[in-house]
């Protein structure tokens, strides 16, 4: 390709996905992600802090400071459904074919 030349390739839908992670692995990466983004957009709907968040969540603020950096490394899918549920949301899980 030349420099001035552009590709639009169609997305998945699944940013992960598309950037080649295997099929199950990309999934569990955007639930989190999307866990994630949720839950900081809450925790500033609410006004709090990150020590007022961290006292409602039940963390240290260093790692509400990750959650709102979108540190997904950091948080298991347990743990970040744990923290969303601490922060008022009602996270449900649904499978389909």
């Amino acid at each position: 390709m030349k420099d001035n030349d552009t590709r639009i390739i169609e997305s998945s839908g699944n940013v992960f996905a598309d950037l080649g992670f295997e099929p199950a692995e990309a999934e569990v990466m955007k639930l989190r992600a999307e866990i994630m983004i949720r839950t900081a957009q809450q925790l500033k709907a609410k006004g709090w802090t990150q020590a007022e968040a961290a006292r409602h969540l039940g963390i240290t603020q260093p790692r509400v400071s990750r959650l709102v950096k979108g540190k997904a490394e950091d948080f298991s899918l347990d743990m970040l459904l744990t923290l969303a549920t601490r922060a008022g949301l009602h996270p449900e899980l649904r499978l389909t074919l």
